[in-house]
């Protein structure tokens, strides 16, 4: 039977929580943000990705639930991701940054697609294929190993952006930047044509993960955040649990496996 994993309970845990946000502000938060000028009815759409964003996390605890919220959340993230992402890669400036957006987006893409494909039925399976058996785990795959690209260039372009981040106890500062952005771009590469694929996709987590705690547990403790940086602690543990989850995805391959299958679903 398939199991509620951690990297599921997390990834769920801060659905809940962006939804919370969005409910309590009646504003998007950083997860669903640049929002275009153009999108009509703002205010009722920040409720309603918040009121998606709460419903879907809490459906994921629950076996019986938990296949129509990873399915809802998966089908709205990426409408967003084709719709409010996909086309300022090809008008907006400047261009690393505007891809970091869309890999943002699409790491939660691919970790709900992967959850739905993980609690699809066998009747969800003949009828929506791609979307829901094996096939769609490699496309999740590939969709997440591609976000991470820009997150690694993105180190590389706004180094200074990059460096005032890192802890002052640790030193070195410009060549951190370098060397965790070119993890993330090796990582993605990896991910993405399916080379050791399962070690990438754990090694880039536990870079997300160790930049949540070194970055801003420590700023948390500090003292008060304000509306901004509250918003960017809550999307890093966002794509934390969407890259574990992506990673959890290959279990039952080998670390430095090389175009390897996903398991079979429901295992």
């Amino acid at each position: 039977m398939n199991r509620i994993r951690l990297s599921h309970a997390l990834f769920a845990a801060v659905m809940i929580w962006l939804g919370v946000m969005g409910l309590s502000k009646g504003t998007f938060v950083q997860v669903w943000q640049p929002v275009p000028k153009w999108v009509p009815a703002r205010e009722v759409l920040a409720y309603l990705c918040a009121f998606i964003s709460l419903a879907s996390g809490l459906g994921l605890f629950w076996k019986r639930t938990a296949a129509i919220a990873a399915r809802v959340i998966s089908a709205s993230l990426m409408v967003w991701l084709l719709v409010l992402r996909l086309p300022n890669l090809f008008y907006e400036k400047p261009l690393v940054l505007v891809a970091w957006t869309f890999g943002s987006t699409a790491v939660m893409v691919a970790a709900a697609w992967v959850l739905y494909v993980q609690f699809a039925s066998d009747r969800d399976r003949q009828r929506l294929g791609l979307l829901a058996d094996e096939r769609g785990v490699r496309v999740a795959r590939v969709l997440y190993g591609l976000s991470l690209i820009p997150f690694g260039l993105a180190h590389f372009m706004y180094l200074d952006a990059t460096t005032v981040l890192i802890p002052g106890w640790l030193p070195w500062h410009a060549a951190w930047a370098y060397f965790t952005g070119a993890t993330f771009v090796a990582a993605g590469l990896a991910v993405a044509v399916g080379v050791w694929g399962r070690l990438a996709a754990a090694l880039s987590t536990l870079q997300m993960g160790l930049f949540s705690v070194i970055v801003w547990v420590p700023r948390v403790l500090a003292g008060p955040l304000n509306d901004f940086q509250w918003g960017e602690f809550v999307v890093t543990w966002a794509l934390t649990a969407g890259a574990w989850v992506v990673a959890d995805s290959y279990r039952g391959t080998r670390w430095l496996a090389v175009g390897t299958r996903p398991p079979a679903t429901g295992s």
